[in-house]
Parts: structure tokens; sequence; C-alpha cells
């Protein structure tokens, strides 16, 4: 089963990523020698996916202080990177996790007299392997929830080009086809930059998973033909109550399943869940370029001078979630904080 590695580190320590932007046309894997070069792979989406960018981002950090001589301005440094790239995507708040662990981890070998570059990588790589080790936890929860012979629905990317293993949504999908039961996907287009056609599509082709792409307007008559048993979907930040905030085009989803009476799932680290936001309304929502929305390949296909709203996530209620699936065991909504404990 073709699994790919989205992120790598190169012999000499510099970053090697797949640029999901060029993805499927193109499978280019490029280096990030630079912190730079590195928030405009989070920013650009040429890494995207929030474990992706917590992993991505702790290993920004550990390269540039192996690239620097050691100093005493050191700490100073590091917190420097942080900041910088803690402002590249404001929703996934996987990306402010893992550079509060890294920043954490530089003060300790600080106060240690360790090297703060040896420490820095070390945790960078342990985030890292913890993420793989989430992943195959929650394909192994999530798979016992698939009805045997159905259909499961999913939206944008929640694979292993998001993650740093078999992904969050598509991990019980992963998990299912490695036992043989033949799992079929339902993947949305997922518009405007269409992770579901371009990334869920190619990477559950290329595992040799069956899948059927649809427009993101097909979705509610798709669940109205019933072979559809579940929904998967992925998150980058979960709200204290539950509110879960995902890819534009979550929301409506999970709408639909609730009018079919189809299960809703939320799979996400506990990295994802965060407490000291109280409910969806405070969820930072990215907007993006007009661009994205009134182009299509390089094309103008809005009139000119077109109005256009481009957030990059919505924010789907609590009670419209099933069970909230964790690398801690599997959640209601509501005692999702509990998944910290």
């Amino acid at each position: 089963m073709f699994i790919p590695t989205p992120i790598d580190w190169t012999p000499t320590h510099a970053i090697r990523i797949l640029d999901q932007t060029l993805l499927p046309g193109q499978e280019c894997y490029l280096e990030l020698d630079t912190l730079e070069d590195v928030a405009e792979a989070i920013g650009s989406l040429r890494v995207r996916g929030a474990p992706l960018i917590g992993i991505s981002a702790a290993m920004g950090v550990a390269m540039a202080a192996k690239r620097r001589p050691a100093g005493p301005d050191g700490l100073a440094r590091v917190r420097e990177d942080c900041a910088r790239l803690g402002v590249t995507r404001p929703t996934a708040i996987n990306l402010r996790w893992a550079l509060s662990r890294m920043e954490r981890r530089a003060v300790a070998a600080d106060a240690r007299g360790e090297d703060l570059a040896a420490a820095l990588l070390a945790e960078a790589d342990t985030i890292w392997k913890e993420d793989r080790a989430m992943c195959v936890r929650i394909g192994q929860l999530g798979a016992d929830l698939v009805p045997p012979g159905a259909v499961v629905g999913t939206i944008c990317n929640a694979g292993a080009l998001a993650t740093g293993g078999i992904g969050t949504a598509l991990a019980p999908i992963y998990t299912l086809h490695a036992a043989g039961r033949g799992p079929h996907v339902v993947v949305p287009e997922t518009r405007p930059l269409l992770q579901g056609s371009r990334l869920t599509a190619w990477e559950l082709m290329r595992a040799g998973v069956a899948c059927t792409l649809i427009g993101d307007g097909m979705i509610a008559s798709r669940l109205r033909r019933g072979d559809v048993g579940c929904v998967f979907v992925g998150a980058d930040r979960i709200a204290a109550n539950g509110d879960v905030a995902n890819k534009i085009g979550t929301y409506g989803l999970a709408l639909a399943a609730r009018a079919h009476g189809i299960p809703f799932y939320v799979a996400a680290p506990t990295s994802t869940i965060d407490p000291a936001t109280p409910d969806g309304s405070a969820i930072p929502i990215e907007e993006r370029g007009a661009d994205e929305v009134a182009e299509w390949g390089g094309r103008r296909t809005a009139p000119a001078g077109a109005a256009v709203w481009n957030p990059a996530f919505d924010v789907t209620p609590a009670e419209l979630v099933t069970a909230i699936i964790t690398d801690r065991g599997i959640v209601a909504p509501r005692d999702v904080a509990r998944a910290l404990d």
C-alpha cells in the first residue's frame, strides 16, 4: 500500500517536502534550507493539514537553530523563529501547539546548558514520531465505526498528505484496506482549491483504495442514496465545547449527514483540541485571496470587480458531531476537553 511521505529530513538536515500545490500533475519534492522557506511553504499550502503544519514548523525551528552558530542569543533567536512561523496560518491550532512545545524545550535546554540545536532537533523528531503513532491509533479506533460494506464520506484531505503518518480522517480507511475489507470513499472535490480531487483522490488511488469523486454541490444528493454509512472528517481546531473548525464545506456536509441520519465523526489528535477557545465563535477563521474563487487554472472566471468572500474554514457545531476520535479514545463532543486529562 502506497503511503506518501510529505516531509522528511535530508542528510544535511534541510527539510524535504512534497509540494502539494503541484499534485496530481507533478510529484515534485523541494528542499527547504531556511526558516523563510518553511514559512513560505506553510503559507502557500505547499505543506498543509493541521498536524503536518505543526511538524513542519517544529522541524523549521530545529533546522534554523542547527544552521546558525551557537551563541548567547540562541534562545532569543528561537523565540523569534517561533513568532515568525506562528503567523503563517491562524486557524490550525497544531501550529501554535508545536511552536509552544519547541519554545519550552529551548527554554529548558538553555537553563540546563544543553546543546540547543541538538535538543530542538530531538524535540522535532519526537513530535513527528508521536504524530505517526497518533495516526495509527485513530485508524484502529475509527475502523470499528464503519459498518460492513458501507461507503465512507469525507471532505478535503486529512490523510497521509496532511500528517506525519497515515492520516486522521483517512486513517480508518487505510486500516480497513490493510485488513482486506475493501473500503470505498466518496470524495467531494473541496472548492476552491480542490484538495479533495487533487490530493485525497490521488492519495487513495495510489494506495489502491476505491473512491468516487463528486462535486461539492452533489454531497446531499449522494448521501440521500443511502449507501454512505458514515462520514469521517479532520479538524484544524476543536473548541472546548466540541465545536469543530475544518475545511470550508465541512459544515454543509455535517448538515446533510444529520438530515439523512448518517453518523458524522471528527478524527483529530489531542493537539488539535484547544481548551482555551470556549466555542466555535472564538476560532479565528483564515480568509484567503479572491483569486482562488474568481479564477480557474489561472484564467479569470468571475466578472471584473465581483465581490468575493473566501473563508478557508468553517465551524461545525458540536451538536452535529456524533463523536470525536482522538489518539486517546473516542469522546462525545461535550467531553472533548477530557481527552487532555
